[in-house]
């Protein structure tokens, strides 16, 4: 997984769309957060900086050991740990937890869900995005599953959260040409799909291949058209009120 097309780092131009996308959501949560902040899912730990210096305590946790120098950052502790549960932190502990494309890849994930509500504080919100399966293109076996907006506000209410504020992601005109080009060479392979086998195969066969498939997608499409994947920064994303139409999911639970 650390070494999947799933986590950029920002230093190849061929993943700046991922890679904005990505980055985008951690500027657009800016505004909400403070206090004592819990991030699931350092990857590469784009988001450390940003965060850090909007909060009084920032503590990230990945499943993997992170490259990042934390001794830049004091109000930053890293912990790795494979989750749920989210074993050493106590009830009622967080402000703020936000969790970004993690929950697709969590096998138990209302027990996720039932831990993040066990260590926000009352009143403590939980900010989490994941893909909306009516934009994927194909499928992505890195994910265990994607949701629709009604399936994870419903996940989310059974967890324990009071409340659910449903947003969405939403891209430019510019997103919606560099994604109209994504798939016309997604297409290229899945014509050749007759028996849908993206979807009947196990997960673990397919991830590799998809990999590389992914890979050499993002190549084609810089080499094709290196302005457009050059351009696009965290200005072509937006959030707004959920509908079929986000790119992500953007929802916002309250304890």
């Amino acid at each position: 997984m650390s070494e999947t097309a799933e986590r950029v780092s920002g230093q190849n131009l061929i993943d700046n769309y991922v890679y904005q996308r990505c980055l985008f959501a951690y500027h657009s949560v800016v505004e909400l957060i403070g206090g004592k902040v819990l991030e699931i899912g350092t990857g590469t730990g784009l988001g450390v900086e940003l965060i850090s210096r909007h909060c009084d305590k920032f503590t990230t946790i990945d499943k993997f050991e992170c490259g990042l120098d934390f001794s830049k950052y004091p109000n930053v502790e890293f912990v790795q740990m494979t989750i749920p549960p989210f074993q050493g932190f106590a009830d009622n502990s967080f402000d703020f937890v936000i969790s970004f494309q993690v929950i697709e890849h969590i096998e138990n994930d209302k027990y996720y869900l039932e831990e993040i509500v066990r260590v926000l504080k009352p009143g403590g919100k939980a900010i989490l995005t994941t893909p909306n399966r009516l934009q994927s293109l194909t499928r992505n076996p890195w994910h265990i599953r994607e949701y629709l907006p009604h399936e994870l506000k419903g996940l989310m209410i059974n967890s324990g959260f009071k409340s659910v504020d449903a947003k969405g992601t939403y891209g430019s005109s510019k997103i919606d040409t560099y994604i109209l080009e994504n798939k016309k060479h997604i297409e290229k392979f899945t014509k050749f799909d007759i028996f849908n086998l993206q979807y009947r195969l196990p997960r673990f066969i397919l991830q590799i291949p998809y990999d590389i498939l992914n890979k050499w997608n993002r190549k084609s499409i810089a080499k094709s058209n290196n302005q457009l994947t050059k351009s696009i920064g965290i200005n072509d994303f937006s959030v707004k009120d959920c509908d079929n139409n986000c790119l992500d999911l953007f929802f916002i639970g309250t304890k």
